[in-house]
């Protein structure tokens, strides 16, 4: 089994029990279910930079990368530097999330916030709004077409947006309506190794009307700079920013250091 049948296999035991204790009624008695969601899409096409931050603790790959810090700390920093949304990791089997760092910032933070999971299953679109987040992951390698189509719909008729995650030219076929932004990341999901040109090399391919993103392994300007020139308005950074002392604070910089080369 490598990594990503395992994350699978856990998550089905995990939905299983959650349907039982926490069912889709009750979730949408959650007094985040009826709120006016925030839109990534409008963010990252109106910003600058098109940083979204993530909050991740641990990783298959990398283990413990930061448990030293508190979420609230780290969501209102990324959001005192200027991102267009942040990204919260809620897998707490492999990854140390937890669905309460989502409700927690969104209780503090007025940007839009990435449920980031492994979502196979519809009741999981429900939950991502019950507990105020404004985008969700739809991975491609892990779902079929017709998941895709399917979950995208619940998401758009609750107010939510959709990115699509795909890691190579196959998974380009799984693009289809209600979809806001095409996410490339660099990470085989089988491995979990980082290839940095997946997303120079995909790119050419994602049809124009969406939104494109780059995911997993961004770490400095140039790379970012170069990326742009293909097409990515939005750029996803987790590990880069986690796994120093004060995250806000090198976010911070981060985008100041872009802001300037973009302008110069």
């Amino acid at each position: 089994m490598n990594i990503l049948e395992q994350i699978i296999s856990v998550k089905q035991k995990e939905i299983y029990k959650n349907k039982i204790v926490h069912p889709i009624k009750k979730l949408e008695n959650s007094p985040f279910f009826e709120r006016k969601t925030f839109s990534l899409v409008k963010n990252i096409r109106q910003s600058h930079t098109g940083i979204i931050a993530e909050f991740k603790c641990k990783s298959p790959s990398k283990g413990i990368i930061n448990n030293a810090i508190s979420i609230e700390k780290v969501v209102k920093d990324y959001e005192y530097a200027g991102v267009s949304g942040i990204s919260i990791l809620t897998d707490q089997h492999f990854f140390s999330g937890k669905n309460e760092n989502l409700k927690k910032s969104r209780s503090i933070v007025s940007v839009p916030i990435l449920r980031k999971d492994f979502i196979i299953d519809e009741y999981q679109v429900i939950e991502s709004k019950s507990m105020g987040a404004d985008v969700i992951l739809l991975i491609a390698g892990i779902l079929s077409k017709n998941q895709i189509s399917n979950f995208s719909k619940i998401a758009k008729n609750i107010d939510l947006e959709v990115i699509i995650e795909i890691h190579n030219e196959f998974e380009i076929e799984k693009i289809t309506d209600n979809l806001d932004i095409v996410g490339i990341n660099n990470r085989n999901l089988q491995t979990f190794i980082v290839d940095y040109n997946n997303c120079l090399r995909l790119s050419s391919k994602i049809p124009n009307n969406y939104v494109k993103i780059a995911e997993s392994g961004i770490n400095n300007v140039n790379h970012i700079l170069k990326l742009r020139k293909q097409g990515f308005k939005g750029f996803l950074i987790g590990e880069y920013f986690m796994k120093k002392k004060d995250p806000g604070k090198v976010c911070k910089y981060f985008i100041k250091s872009l802001s300037k080369r973009l302008n110069n």
